[in-house]
């Protein structure tokens, strides 16, 4: 077998079973907030908040089971992840209150909160180190087709048909998932023991957090802020600016982009190195951001939606793998976990904060806000990448 092949049955069957948990997510992330509003007339920080919620499971989900796969092995984990997101996928229609449907958006995250960290630890340890930028740029496509085609399903399902219809297309995809799971048959399982001991004791408590994977993971925490008032208002600003129609087309045009533009920038990583990539990548979300706040037709708010593909769609995919760079065997699956706890934490906190500025602010110039952000993040990796030079990737 040769050890420089990405594109083995396990690597694809793991990539489809994170992009179908990623699908629910963005699913319903995009709609459940206008969801919330309609069905319990919530403020849009409260909306917020049941959206962001979701992504406050995840993270303390992470925060558990980063050091916990290196124990009992990253598809032990999956399995038991799978079956908490069917459970939560189930009970969405028995969540009559807000209280209910806040306390099972908590559950469903932290079901997607262990089942992805075990598929992005188990795809790591399955690629040859030479390729991991490429392959985790392949892999993470499953991730970032998902903020795509998501919410396009999900705006469309919304203003189509009943929410009961959006949340038993979410159930079938989480059985799907655990379906698939039981073709995925040489998945990477526990480390030995003195392995083990090692990366849990090497940092702080049971190893939570891998230092060299920090430095990338705070720019991740201000371009996840960022996007997550893209992801959790782009419907409530449609509405304001009477751009409804083009708003349900404007994830589809971020997935076109970012198809166009990943298969070549994860080699570029690989080639180039991480600025080459990160630069120009948040660069060009600042943009993206900057268009979307002052669109005042269709044609400009699709545009805004291919511009932040190729900039936030990228910058992801590109941070997942920058985040691995250097780091031993034993230590990638905190390393993993690492990364996606900076994410989610401006994912799920990021919508309830930027709720409350709404109101006084408006989305208009919320935009421009979270564009400074951005820029904010742009140098923060400037800064990083002088002070800390790291190795591209690890050699076989």
């Amino acid at each position: 077998m040769n050890n420089k092949k990405i594109w083995t049955k396990d690597f694809i069957v793991t990539s489809v079973i994170n992009f179908f948990l990623m699908l629910v997510m963005y699913l319903l992330i995009v709609t459940i907030a206008p969801y919330a509003v309609k069905e319990y007339d919530v403020s849009t920080s409260v909306a917020g908040l049941v959206s962001g919620i979701f992504i406050i499971g995840t993270l303390i989900a992470r925060l558990a089971v980063g050091g916990l796969i290196e124990k009992v092995g990253s598809r032990n984990i999956l399995l038991i992840g799978l079956l908490v997101t069917v459970l939560a996928s189930v009970f969405y229609f028995a969540a009559v209150n807000l209280p209910l449907l806040m306390a099972n958006r908590f559950f469903h995250g932290v079901g997607l909160g262990i089942s992805s960290t075990a598929t992005g630890t188990m795809v790591a340890q399955m690629l040859p180190p030479s390729r991991r930028g490429e392959g985790i740029g392949y892999f993470s496509l499953s991730t970032v087709l998902a903020t795509a085609v998501g919410p396009f399903f999900g705006i469309f399902l919304s203003q189509h048909y009943h929410f009961n219809i959006l949340f038993m297309f979410c159930l079938v995809l989480s059985i799907s998932c655990a379906a698939m799971f039981f073709f995925v048959e040489k998945a990477p399982t526990a480390m030995p023991r003195k392995n083990v001991q090692t990366a849990t004791k090497k940092f702080g408590v049971h190893g939570l957090l891998e230092v060299q994977a920090l430095p990338i993971a705070f720019v991740t925490l201000l371009a996840a802020i960022a996007y997550s008032g893209v992801l959790s208002f782009i419907s409530f600003y449609a509405e304001e600016i009477n751009l409804v129609s083009a708003a349900s087309f404007f994830f589809l045009v971020y997935a076109i982009a970012v198809l166009i533009s990943r298969p070549y920038t994860g080699k570029l990583l690989d080639v180039k190195g991480n600025k080459f990539v990160v630069y120009p990548s948040l660069i060009l979300f600042a943009g993206g951001l900057l268009l979307l706040s002052g669109a005042n037709a269709g044609w400009m708010l699709l545009l805004a939606g291919g511009v932040l593909g190729l900039g936030f769609g990228n910058f992801q995919s590109c941070a997942q793998a920058i985040a691995l760079q250097g780091v031993k065997p034993e230590r990638l699956g905190v390393a993993t976990s690492t990364f996606f706890i900076f994410l989610d934490f401006g994912f799920g906190f990021g919508p309830y904060v930027l709720g409350l500025l709404v109101p006084i602010i408006g989305y208009q110039h919320l935009y421009l806000v979270l564009m400074v952000i951005v820029l904010i993040a742009l140098g923060l990796f400037m800064l990083f990448s002088r002070t800390r030079q790291r190795p591209i990737v690890e050699q076989d």
